[in-house]
């Protein structure tokens, strides 16, 4: 890959890692807005539940408009509302203030990533698609590293709201990167502007095309797990297993690593493999490691340490989940549908993220068992996705 490649790749995993760094930054902020909001620990949770619904519904906008128009002029608009709502979050007076926030920021973010995802598919060939999202998964992949123990620092710092400060500051960069770097990459002979009706009759196509589903919901059953662990993290580590604010950035990071590491052992190592084998031995994997995070979750063995281990074997295996689930989706989907497959995908995903995310604030408990139950529940739904290709 040239330099102006990598560089290009670089944006493009800077703009796809917005929503991960957005929602990571504040994960250490919780139980501290819970308690500046005098709320309880469920309507904390649905800010993150928010955000991910937001994360959903945002790119049913996004693919259409991008396949219609081009791919830059839907990113303005998105990057300028992350922007300003960051600021709006910044200045919330309730919590209910700053889930509305939080829900139109998440609009503005997935920008992106749809976009990011289509940009791939319209600049590289599908025989380079995976290393590119490996890639991107490496800038991506730093988020959960970084982002929390940056939380941590601004929150010691200057307090929870210096985080929202600077993510609209972040969202003001990407729109400097986005003028000045990246190209449209769309041309004009393959854009089709189909209307309302005619992006509801694209949708309606990839959801009753078998093999567009079993891929993309086995890639969103793997995310949800991630997105579980997004959510319960923060008050198990910290309210339940006593860690410190400052040591949370670093197990929440170290955790995520096997994500990263994952991940590029799939782009780099396992790319010749044929990927569907790949992606179902991954969700196996995951499924039996699962049922052993349970177990160290209900006997507490280890403590914070053995928990630890089980998340990051756990977490680990979405590093070959999304990727291969990723390519399988869109590599034969690219022209003027790919702005559309690369939205249906991410509105899938986010959408089973935040009823996840969800789920772990309704059952929480002063235990880890509720996180690791719904980690379990969604690695089963993966491999059974898979099953949808067994009917076509």
């Amino acid at each position: 890959m040239s330099a102006p490649s990598r560089f290009i790749v670089l944006i493009l995993g800077t703009l796809t890692a917005l929503a991960p760094l957005a929602i990571d930054m504040y994960l250490p902020a919780l139980p501290q807005m819970q308690t500046d909001f005098a709320a309880s620990t469920a309507q904390v949770q649905i800010t993150l539940a928010a955000f991910l619904a937001g994360f959903a519904l945002g790119p049913a906008l996004y693919g259409p408009v991008s396949d219609g128009w081009g791919r830059k002029l839907p990113l303005y608009a998105g990057l300028g509302l992350f922007t300003l709502t960051s600021l709006a979050c910044l200045f919330a007076p309730t919590v209910e203030w700053f889930t509305i926030a939080r829900f139109f920021q998440a609009i503005g973010a997935c920008a992106g990533g749809v976009i990011g995802r289509a940009m791939v598919r319209d600049l590289y060939p599908p025989q380079e698609t995976q290393r590119v999202y490996a890639s991107l998964m490496l800038v991506m992949g730093a988020a959960p590293i970084v982002a929390p123990m940056a939380g941590s620092l601004l929150i010691n710092q200057f307090g929870w709201r210096s985080i929202f400060a600077t993510q609209a500051l972040l969202g003001a960069a990407c729109l400097i990167l986005l003028h000045r770097w990246l190209v449209e990459s769309h041309p004009p002979h393959l854009r089709h502007r189909a209307g309302f009706l005619g992006a509801l009759r694209a949708y309606a196509r990839l959801l009753a095309d078998r093999s567009f589903m079993a891929y993309a919901l086995a890639g969103s059953a793997g995310m949800a797990g991630l997105f579980t662990y997004i959510s319960g993290s923060p008050f198990v580590l910290i309210q339940y297993h006593g860690v410190a604010l400052d040591h949370f950035g670093w197990i929440f990071g170290a955790n995520a690593f096997g994500f990263i590491l994952a991940g590029q052992i799939n782009g780099r190592v396992l790319h010749k493999l044929d990927r569907h084998k790949v992606l179902a031995v991954a969700q196996w994997v995951q499924l039996v490691l699962a049922t052993g995070l349970v177990l160290i979750a209900a006997t507490d063995f280890g403590g914070v340490v053995g928990l630890s281990a089980g998340l990051f074997v756990t977490i680990a295996c979405i590093g070959f989940i999304a990727p291969n689930s990723a390519v399988l989706v869109m590599a034969p989907r690219g022209g003027a549908i790919a702005g559309t497959a690369s939205a249906l995908l991410g509105m899938l995903q986010f959408a089973i993220g935040a009823c996840a995310s969800a789920l772990v604030g309704l059952v929480h408990a002063h235990s880890a068992v509720p996180m690791a139950a719904v980690i379990l529940g969604f690695a089963l739904m993966g491999p059974l996705s898979l099953r949808l290709l067994k009917k076509t």
